[in-house]
């Protein structure tokens, strides 16, 4: 059988190596013979002339078949699908759910099931009837995606929101109300209200015991723009809190239409406004609630008029030391000297009275209970931070307030003075005496405070209603002072939810006076007595009781606010969110 053309052949002397024609074919007389001779089964093209074919060095090896090459040629990518791998063809039909099915159309009732109802999802109740704050708090437990967005509302006089100016706006006014005593949830929810007042829905407030910092992104490409502002100087003036809770309300209000300028106004305003009381009305206010309180642990008249100059003295010697730029651990450790030493010096006097209700008396104006109810409600709240925050800071004032009390109860055990610290367990029982000073308790506690005239008749009954409940519960009933303590907090907070939110405002000026009569006075004098006569286990023991009856207090108060909020739906749907945690996870 003959050869093909060009293979397995030997090349001829008068072949040139290595010279192609400049067309690329082999002329008919000569072929060019290289290293690696083209084997007999490659399917390699035939020689052109008919006598001599072209092979080469890069030559396809022997068994790999090369398809063949069109009439054209072709362009190859590196990209292009090698021979062999078959592309699956996408059915005609996909199945319903597929992303690369087309769009298919039904009517309602055929609709098949799917995440989005066909009635569409029910929406957030947030009715004009409810208090701004359930509706804020309502929102600020919403994810970001599932707030609703506030309509667009056009400000007088302005063409858009000045982002910057609300959020310098927004930190004032959280400034004012955190100063004020307010808890942090609260001035949260205050923060976002103003915000959202203004179009900035997508905002997330943030507050510390001293740092206030919110921040806004128009969406999710934007920039985020920041602010904050710190909280140097505190004040309680409840008036100015309730006007600040007035201005919010207003903001938020659909139907009033309050532009920045008229804001800063109103804000300029509050902040210029004086205190209600002048200063000798505080400093008789002091008295009238040390004289009250002593009332209550089975004090008589004598006993009113020293815990009543007792407290005064005290208070102008702290406002001495404020004045002077003292720290308040030291203002709280000089007023809490005068009762004591006005006890221990009736008790040298041989004069028939109770020095213990003398110096418990003084001891109620200086109790911080305000603190001690915001800071535990910001840490059942979840705002561990800034109750920690408050709590150190009622311990810094508690541990002032015994300080001064041992030093003169030390020096008065040392000259002789006979003070019995088993006189807390025969406690008169007056009923309407007690509940008189209760309310007389109350109605000062309010005047301390700065109240707005308008609040404090309604603090006053509260407070008398806290001190009913305790007596009937502890006294006929046998309950135990800390449980009669929390019910009767628990009241308090109800009632003065319920007050402030059929008034708009806030809850702190009706039941922070109101547990006035609540606290614990007397456990903690007897306490620190019994450590000055050197009867440290038993003094523990004590104050370990008024430290008990502290917590019962900020429980219960927060607890009859959540109880009024659990029952109460102020028309958001499904109520308010908080964060579900089981066992840590």
């Amino acid at each position: 059988m003959a050869e093909p053309d060009g293979v397995g052949r030997k090349p001829r002397s008068d072949e040139a190596r290595g010279v192609f024609a400049p067309d690329g074919h082999v002329g008919s007389e000569s072929a060019t013979t290289l290293a690696f001779p083209v084997p007999a089964s490659v399917g390699a093209p035939a020689a052109v002339g008919g006598e001599s074919s072209t092979t080469s060095e890069f030559a396809i090896p022997e068994g790999l078949d090369v398809p063949a090459a069109g009439a054209d040629s072709e362009a190859t990518s590196e990209f292009a699908l090698p021979e062999g791998l078959q592309v699956p063809q996408p059915p005609t039909a996909e199945p319903d759910g597929s992303a690369f099915s087309p769009p298919s159309t039904y009517s309602a009732r055929s609709a098949p099931a799917a995440f989005t109802p066909p009635s569409g999802i029910p929406a957030v109740r947030l009715t004009k009837e409810a208090p701004w704050q359930d509706r804020m708090r309502a929102m600020l437990r919403m994810p970001v995606t599932e707030r609703p967005a506030p309509e667009p509302v056009q400000k007088i006089g302005e063409s858009g929101p000045a982002v910057p100016r609300v959020l310098d706006l927004t930190l004032r006014i959280g400034e004012l109300l955190l100063a004020g005593g307010e808890g942090a949830e609260d001035v949260e929810a205050a923060m976002f209200a103003v915000c959202r007042s203004y179009g900035l829905d997508r905002c997330e407030p943030n507050v510390t015991f001293t740092l206030l910092s919110i921040s806004y992104q128009p969406s999710l490409v934007d920039d985020p723009v920041s602010a904050s502002r710190t909280v140097r100087r505190r004040g309680t003036d409840y008036t100015r809190l309730q006007a600040v809770f007035r201005l919010v309300d207003d903001l938020t209000d659909p139907e009033t239409s309050i532009s920045l300028e008229d804001a800063y106004r109103r804000l300029a305003e509050i902040r210029r406004n004086r205190h209600p009381y002048p200063g000798w009305a505080l400093t008789g206010a002091s008295g009238l609630l040390a004289g009250a309180a002593s009332m209550l642990v089975g004090g008589d008249p004598i006993v009113f008029v020293a815990a009543a100059l007792g407290a005064m003295l005290g208070d102008r010697l702290a406002w001495l030391c404020a004045g002077r730029g003292l720290p308040e651990f030291y203002q709280f450790l000089v007023a809490a000297m005068p009762p004591a030493a006005i006890g221990v010096a009736l008790t040298l006097a041989h004069v028939p009275v109770a020095a213990s209700a003398v110096i418990t008396g003084g001891l109620f104006a200086l109790l911080p209970g305000r603190a001690l109810v915001a800071g535990v409600q910001d840490g059942l709240t979840g705002f561990y931070i800034t109750a920690a925050a408050r709590l150190l800071e009622v311990m810094y004032f508690f541990v002032g307030i015994v300080a001064g009390v041992l030093v003169v109860l030390y020096f008065g055990v040392k000259l002789g003075a006979e003070l019995d610290p088993n006189a807390a367990l025969h406690l008169a029982e007056r009923p309407v005496v007690q509940i008189v000073a209760s309310m007389l308790l109350s109605l000062t506690f309010a005047v301390l405070l700065q109240q707005e005239r308008s609040t404090v008749l309604w603090v006053t009954l509260n407070g008398g209603v806290a001190w009913s409940v305790y007596g009937a519960l502890h006294y006929p009933g046998g309950l135990s002072p800390v449980a009669s303590t929390a019910v009767a907090a628990g009241l308090v907070g109800l009632f003065g939810q319920l007050l402030s939110r059929y008034r708009f405002a806030s809850a702190l000026p009706y039941t922070t006076a109101a547990i006035g009569p609540l606290l614990p006075g007397s456990a903690t004098y007897f306490g620190l007595l019994s450590i000055a006569q050197n009867n440290v286990d038993k003094g523990l023991v004590s104050l370990a009781n008024a430290v008990s009856l502290a917590m019962a207090i900020a429980i219960g108060v927060n607890l009859g606010s959540e109880i009024s909020r659990l029952f109460l739906r102020f028309g958001s749907a499904g109520g308010r969110r908080a964060a579900k945690r089981t066992r840590g996870f």
